[in-house]
């Protein structure tokens, strides 16, 4: 902890970015490292969310979850595929409203911190707004009052194209009486 204390006061690259999430939903909350010959075995990865609870820790290439807050337990996951190209970030799914806040990554010993100000918005149906379920609702009906009106013009051309030749053949009848 005084460590990360430390290498946030004195980082060498010190990004923030916002991130916004749904309640519900998932995040990706990124992390990489500039540096470009990372050597896993010397390399420390520590997320932790309002500076206190500690999130993930990718110790020397590997996952360290066994002092992680519970709260976070199977629902941050890491990309470890991508550790080599310097990529820490993580994903938190199932999000709540407790998550909201400030998560950093203090990636060591090149003390590069990245901040992420993670916001919580409610899936709402209010002003302006739709759910999802009304919006795929509205697509439905589209779709329905397109296939109909298509269906309406298919049968007035069949219609018409019947009427004239009709038309055709009893002009042609009455010709030839004539």
């Amino acid at each position: 902890r005084s460590l990360q204390k430390e290498a946030s006061i004195s980082c060498s690259l010190c990004l923030q970015v916002t991130v916004e999430g749904v309640n519900g939903g998932s995040v990706v909350l990124p992390c990489s490292s500039t540096q470009h010959d990372l050597k896993l075995q010397d390399v420390s990865v520590h997320w932790r969310h309002n500076n206190s609870e500690i999130v993930y820790d990718i110790i020397k290439g590997g996952d360290v979850v066994s002092v992680q807050n519970p709260r976070y337990k199977n629902r941050a996951e890491t990309f470890p595929d991508e550790y080599l190209r310097g990529n820490f970030s993580i994903k938190l799914n199932n999000l709540q409203h407790t998550d909201g806040g400030t998560f950093s990554c203090l990636i060591t010993p090149s003390n590069e911190q990245e901040t992420i100000q993670l916001n919580i918005k409610e899936l709402t149906a209010g002003k302006g707004n739709k759910s999802i379920e009304q919006a795929n609702q509205g697509s439905a009906q589209t779709t329905t009052v397109i296939i109909i009106c298509v269906v309406v013009i298919l049968l007035v051309l069949i219609l018409i194209s019947a009427m004239a030749y009709f038309m055709f053949h009893r002009r042609r009848r009455f010709q030839a009486a004539v």
